[in-house]
């Protein structure tokens, strides 16, 4: 079998053609591309301009690797930038991986993630965000940024349907010269309206 009949046979074996999986249209591209198959586990390697396409989902990076059935989970590394076009999210990271089937994706390293449409920008050292719920988990040296606001916390969970963050572990939120201390605090992010339990502390000044 000559070298390009193995790239056809291996591409045939490995299911990536463009097709139909759990009702999304999953294509990609890259400058190499790889593959095999080690304890019944097949596996897809690309490499350099690596770019995958699934439903409403495009990532890119510099290495992209697809593994499980159908190509159910999408492990990208360096320089990895993705975008739901729908829903207009964009987000950067070290390292990602997309579960395809459950809609979820987990950021590892310097990552961000930015929601256009509420004109939030959200950065952590960990960040899983699940497209079905619309939820998103931040860890780590959290920064959120809108507008004149800046919240800091170690933990938070944003709801992108209710427009609501929850800030917890040393929150602290900035409204241009006033401060918020407290255990817990929530942002109303339509409003900007702060809420705010236990240890409550902070300083207002007055116009």
């Amino acid at each position: 079998m000559n070298r390009m009949n193995r790239l056809i046979y291996s591409i045939l074996c490995l299911g990536i053609f463009t097709g139909p999986v759990w009702g999304d249209i999953f294509t990609f591209r890259a400058d190499r591309m790889s593959g095999g198959k080690a304890m019944g586990k097949e596996i897809t390697i690309l490499e350099g301009n690596a770019e995958v396409r699934s439903d409403n989902l495009l990532l890119k990076a510099d290495r992209i690797e697809l593994q499980g059935d159908n190509n159910q989970f999408v492990d990208c590394s360096g320089n990895v930038w993705g975008l739901e076009e729908e829903k207009e999210i964009l987000f950067q990271t070290d390292r990602m991986r997309y579960d395809r089937k459950l809609k979820v994706a987990r950021l590892e390293g310097n990552s961000s993630l930015e929601d256009k449409k509420n004109e939030i920008v959200a950065k952590g050292r960990f960040i899983e965000y699940d497209d079905l719920s619309e939820i998103t988990v931040f860890q780590i040296s959290v920064r959120l940024f809108k507008d004149e606001m800046v919240c800091r916390s170690e933990y938070a969970v944003y709801r992108r349907p209710e427009k609501l963050l929850d800030l917890s572990g040393f929150p602290v939120v900035y409204k241009k010269s006033d401060e918020f201390r407290a255990d817990r605090i929530r942002v109303d992010l339509d409003t900007d309206d702060v809420s705010m339990e236990g240890a409550v502390s902070g300083s207002i000044k007055d116009e």
